[in-house]
């Protein structure tokens, strides 16, 4: 089979039990617990509740754009990781059918012009690094370092976001309409894989964050 590597924009022809091997070596090694139900149904009825229930952010003739009509799990697949030993795959969910899919969408939205983050620690991309690093003067003593966290995008502290959020926007009059939407949208941390809908004790997988 073909499919992508994690860094380099290259394609990898692995043949597929291996590839296969490697998603369940991820799956065993990060206490996944298995479910004997597929939650999409009661996660389309919590979002369905939440649109319905917010008065200020969306407006009554629009509410039908924001659901997933045919909603399913999101799955899972594997980026191969060549720049590392053995070769292991950087975990990746297609939420695009996910229930509340297009709630998070609206929900980065909504989050980028009510409460935006501060740019000074943040990048967009490759060209806003090199942008940047042009207007930054660069002495002979200076250094740059690249730190790689362990699973960053499997950890993400779905509690402490939800408070980094909450303080942001103190005060605001749609506080409490946005910090529903979050409520609801981070609920939704499982997946599929051979037929088997796998829950996310700890944070959020890569691919399951709400992304514009």
């Amino acid at each position: 089979m073909i499919t992508r590597a994690d860094k380099g924009n290259s394609l990898v022809i692995i043949p597929t039990t291996l590839y296969e091997s490697k998603i369940d070596d991820f799956i065993q090694g990060n206490n996944f617990q298995i479910s004997n139900t597929n939650p999409t149904k009661s996660f389309q009825s919590q979002v369905r509740k939440v649109i319905n229930n917010s008065k200020t952010l969306i407006p009554p003739y629009s509410k039908w754009k924001h659901i997933n009509m045919n909603p399913t799990a999101p799955s899972i697949k594997g980026q191969i990781k060549l720049h590392k030993p053995g070769h292991p795959i950087r975990p990746v969910v297609n939420w695009k059918g996910a229930p509340s899919y297009k709630l998070a969408r609206l929900f980065t939205q909504k989050i980028k012009m009510m409460a935006p983050l501060p740019s000074t620690h943040n990048l967009g991309n490759t060209r806003d690094l090199i942008k940047k690093l042009e207007n930054t003067p660069i002495l002979p003593q200076f250094a740059l370092a690249s730190l790689d966290i362990t699973n960053l995008y499997t950890n993400i502290p779905i509690k402490g976001t939800r408070e980094i959020i909450a303080n942001t926007l103190r005060k605001n009059l749609t506080e409490r309409e946005l910090l529903s939407w979050y409520d609801t949208i981070t609920k939704q941390n499982y997946f599929s894989s051979k037929n088997k809908t796998l829950i996310q004790q700890d944070g959020l997988a890569m691919g399951a964050q709400p992304r514009a």
